[in-house]
């Protein structure tokens, strides 16, 4: 049953996927940060099974997603129909896009991205002047662990090299946070043991698309979580977590980054 709640968003079990505790902490503080944006039209970048898309959408933004990911967009398109978005999926970017969005979402895509300078620089391009990119990227190589590798990742950011990298590609950054804290912390590190049994080890780039073009809809492990995580007991847990995080954005414990920025 497709059930949906304010703090949760879309949830879809019956199809197999359902929020992962690290992208519901994500997803409270995208909300946040999108506060203030007026509807207009937006591409998300990497959206996997584009639920965060389907709610956007609901408020009146005119959305459309780039998804290179078949079993991705296979999964969005079945999301869509259930809830009535009519939501274009684009396996590929059109060349007439250069100016064209008010806003760009790309939540954990960057990392996947071997040339991550160049992918910066075509999402400007995409963007309106003054158009708002929001963008999360997981944070410190410190924290590396088997699930990065298993998701296909080429690095984990740094918070000084990332925002280099933002102002080179001619954005302005308007707020910076460092999310998760201590929840995501350790949810990476126990999944970790979960990915090393299941992963492709290989360099090469077969596994590593294999690699990529699961990691945002592959639910499995939390499928088993989620009757915990969808009961009272488990939304309590949750919102109190949402609550901590809130007091260490400034600081850099978390597991991830969470940004928005304008273009120049």
């Amino acid at each position: 049953m497709t059930t949906k709640n304010a703090w949760m968003g879309p949830s879809f079990p019956e199809l197999g996927w359902v929020p992962a505790p690290r992208y519901l902490m994500r997803r409270a503080r995208i909300l946040s940060l999108a506060r203030d944006l007026l509807p207009g039209r937006l591409l998300e970048i990497g959206p996997g099974a584009a639920t965060l898309l389907i709610e956007f959408a609901q408020r009146g933004f005119s959305c459309e997603a780039l998804e290179a990911s078949g079993e991705a967009r296979a999964l969005a398109a079945q999301l869509l129909r259930l809830t009535g978005q009519d939501i274009p999926l684009h396996e590929v970017a059109s060349a007439g896009w250069r100016g064209s969005f008010d806003t760009i979402f790309a939540f954990d895509v960057l990392e996947h991205i071997e040339d991550d300078v160049s992918a910066l620089a075509q999402w400007h391009a995409w963007l309106k002047p003054g158009g708002s990119l929001l963008l999360s990227v997981p944070a410190r190589m410190a924290l590396w662990t088997a699930g990065d590798e298993w998701a296909g990742h080429y690095r984990r950011y740094e918070r000084e090299a990332l925002t280099t990298m933002l102002a080179r590609s001619g954005f302005s950054l308007e707020r910076f946070e460092c999310y998760g804290f201590p929840l995501t912390n350790l949810t990476e590190r126990v999944s970790a043991r979960s990915y090393r049994k299941t992963m492709r080890r290989s360099d090469s780039g077969d596994d590593r698309k294999l690699n990529n073009d699961r990691s945002g809809v592959d639910r499995r492990p939390i499928l088993r979580l989620y009757p915990l995580l969808s009961s009272l007991p488990g939304r309590l847990a949750m919102r109190s977590a949402m609550r901590l995080q809130d007091l260490f954005l400034e600081r850099d414990w978390g597991s991830g980054y969470v940004l928005r920025a304008s273009a120049k």
